[in-house]
């Protein structure tokens, strides 16, 4: 059962439980549960809607809870009461503490206080509450550890996930708990090495434990789980082999060990995990080849061994492995070449085979490969670019190709009869290419995402850059581009209108690499809508002006033009970019003033106009403030990062340049009168020397 099909569960109890409708009784609710409410309340420094005395005495009828009488409980009570069995105030945006008193509603089933900003440590009573079936208090800011004590025998469901908790994870989590089915503590800061008291949740069905700061190994109780079917204890510090008896979880369906230290071969038992879907084991030690029933596994979809020291050839059987969507073993040591039966993978659509030693070209049976949606071959020492263009445009159905870092000085090839018509994404950065931006591309009209920087590409940028309507990143910098900037380009729909619907995520699990320069680490994302808006035009030979109607692009988040030969002023419309985070203008022979509207760019984080002929003052702002004095230097400014201006009152930069203007015409013509007369008498003096040297 997954977490939403449990709250599903939750629902209908909560159901159940509601009070039903009685015309010959006036219950109200229990005096110690009215109490109990009123504290909580009084622990808090934002009000419930819907709650207090003011609103109602019988706190019922108070938002989020639900209540039955203490009779239909088979409570022994001599005066039937209302008994408060769900309280759910989640997502109320409650600030404050939570209030020990809590642990006084003993009839309480159910307790939803997720995604509130309530703070300091989880009250103990809480963990003693023995009708307690569902307890969820994840997204919150809760801190300390975990009570050790615990002791609630009815629990199913809980999720503290999402907080700031530290510590070990109690020993008796699982000690009364037996009937537990859903335990998240992920996003913590738990430390210290899973208890072995974990084997005793017999019930348990879905155990998440990822991103804390868990070492040591799993405890073999956790592979006597029958019950699991899902796993995921990824981003830890966890170590040791991964153990054979992982092969006892027979109704597993999602494994994740990734981002641990985990070692040693990955054991040869995915035979016996017969509804295994999900297997991702990215960023550990293992090493040796993937396991032969592994690579034949017919339910297998995704299969993750990124980033480990795997080796040998791939060799997956693509007639059992009739699942298969999914494949990423980039980053490893895998060698030969690429298997040329991937095509026969009847579901297979995307493929990572980055980083690893393959040798040889992509073969022709990809021709074939219509199922391929995303295909990343980058720093795999491929090449001859134009034959593999001419392979992969058959591919149908291909949205994203990343081929950076390969065909090393080839040409990038200009065949008018290249076509790809559903491409979304093309990455071919960082591999010394020759030649200029071939015409082909103009009718791949879907791109989102265009890389081709650190090249050494020539030739103009071509207009009809500006028809791709769904283009939000463009990266040419780094290439040997001549002439002025398009102006088609200050009209990218996608980045006027930016439109989250209309990106493709071209993997949930594959990485994209943005690559901050030609030798540094660079940052990773994993799908396309996280990239920023970009437009990367820098270190070219781009001359001309800066079109003013690039200020009409109010979604471009990064904007840069450094390193070029661009002239004139910098237009005062850029302030119309509202979304814009980075700025960088610099190295460039652009003059006049820094306009004063820029410091409307609240977003703006990096801005650098040094090495121009700029002057005048440096405008003043809350950004301006925040930027090195690197970011002006190599021009004649004045003003904060720079030498002071002259003292000319509130005189405008424009003004005070049009005073010096003023002030220099009194002196050229003082000086031309003085020249004048200095020169008629040296016409005298001279004269009459010559007369008389003649004579």
């Amino acid at each position: 059962m997954s977490v939403q099909d449990f709250w599903v569960v939750i629902f209908v109890i909560g159901f159940c439980f509601q009070p039903p409708v009685l015309s010959s009784q006036n219950l109200t609710c229990n005096l110690n549960d009215l109490n109990a409410l009123e504290e909580f309340m009084g622990g808090l420094k934002s009000v419930i809607g819907g709650w207090g005395k003011n609103f109602s005495g019988d706190c019922c009828k108070w938002a989020g809870i639900t209540c039955n009488s203490s009779f239909s409980l088979g409570l022994d009570d001599s005066v039937d009461t209302y008994r408060v069995v769900e309280l759910d105030v989640s997502s109320r945006k409650l600030i404050g503490n939570l209030s020990e008193s809590l642990g006084n509603l003993e009839q309480l089933r159910a307790l939803n206080l997720s995604h509130n900003f309530l703070k300091n440590s989880l009250p103990a009573s809480l963990f003693q509450l023995p009708n307690l079936e569902y307890l969820d208090l994840s997204s919150n800011y809760f801190s300390g550890p975990i009570p050790v004590d615990i002791n609630l025998p009815s629990l199913l469901f809980l999720d503290i996930s999402q907080n700031f908790l530290n510590g070990s994870i109690p020993q008796s989590i699982c000690a009364s708990s037996t009937r537990l089915q859903v335990l998240n503590l992920a996003v913590n800061y738990l430390s210290g090495t899973l208890p072995p008291s974990l084997g005793n949740c017999s019930s348990l069905e879905d155990l998440c434990l990822l991103t804390n700061n868990l070492s040591g190994g799993v405890p073999e109780g956790i592979y006597q789980l029958q019950n699991l079917t899902r796993l995921t204890i990824q981003d830890n510090k966890l170590t040791g082999p991964l153990s054979k008896e992982v092969g006892n979880l027979i109704n597993l369906n999602r494994l994740d060990i990734s981002t641990n230290w985990f070692s040693g071969t990955i054991p040869d038992v995915f035979h016996s995990l017969g509804r295994l879907q999900y297997f991702v084991a990215r960023s550990n030690n293992f090493s040796g080849q993937i396991p032969s029933s592994l690579s034949s596994s017919p339910t297998i979809i995704l299969l993750n061994v990124r980033n480990n020291s795997m080796e040998g050839p791939i060799d997956l059987n693509c007639s059992a492995m009739t699942s298969l969507a999914s494949l990423d073993l980039g980053s490893n040591q895998f060698d030969g070449e690429i298997p040329s039966n991937l095509p026969s993978c009847p579901h297979l659509n995307n493929i990572n085979l980055a980083r690893n030693n393959l040798s040889g070209q992509i073969p022709d049976s990809f021709k074939d490969f219509h199922t391929l949606n995303y295909l990343s071959l980058s720093n795999s020492s491929r090449s001859n670019l134009s034959s593999a263009l001419q392979i992969l445009q058959q591919c149908q159905n291909l949205t994203t190709l990343v081929l950076t870092m390969n065909f090393y000085g080839e040409e990038l090839p200009a065949d008018p009869n290249l076509h790809f018509a559903k491409l979304k994404v093309l990455i071919i950065a960082n591999s010394r290419l020759k030649g200029s931006i071939p015409q082909w591309l103009s009718k791949s009209s879907r791109l989102q995402l265009l890389d081709i920087s650190w090249n050494r590409l020539e030739g103009t940028v071509p207009p009809w850059f500006g028809n791709f309507t769904n283009l939000f990143y463009l990266d040419i910098s780094n290439n040997s581009f001549t002439g002025d900037i398009p102006r088609s380009l200050t009209g990218l729909q996608s980045l006027i209108y930016w439109n989250f619907s209309k990106v493709q995520e071209p993997s949930p699990d594959f990485p994209l690499f943005w690559k901050k320069n030609v030798s540094a680490r660079g940052l990773q994302y994993n799908q396309v809508w996280s990239l920023p808006p970009t437009l990367a035009l820098g270190n070219n030979y781009l001359s001309g002006q800066i079109w003013p109607e690039f200020g009409n692009l109010k979604s471009l988040h990064v904007f840069d033009l450094k390193f070029n030969n661009l002239s004139g002023p910098i237009p005062s419309s850029l302030a119309n970019m509202t979304s814009l985070e980075a700025l960088d203008l610099s190295h460039n022979k652009l003059s006049g003033i820094i306009p004063s509207s820029l410091t409307r760019l609240t977003f703006l984080s990096k801005f650098s106009v040094a090495y121009n002929q700029l002057e005048g003052a440096i405008p003043s702002g809350v950004q301006f403030g925040t930027f090195p004095n690197s970011s002006f230097e190599g021009n004649s400014l004045c003003g904060d990062h720079a030498p002071p201006c002259p003292s000319r009152g509130n005189t405008s930069p424009v003004q005070t340049r049009k005073s010096r203007l003023e002030l220099g015409g009194v002196y050229i013509g003082i000086a031309a009168a003085v020249g004048f007369v200095f020169g008629v008498a040296c016409f005298i003096v001279t004269d009459r020397y010559v007369w008389t040297w003649h004579f």
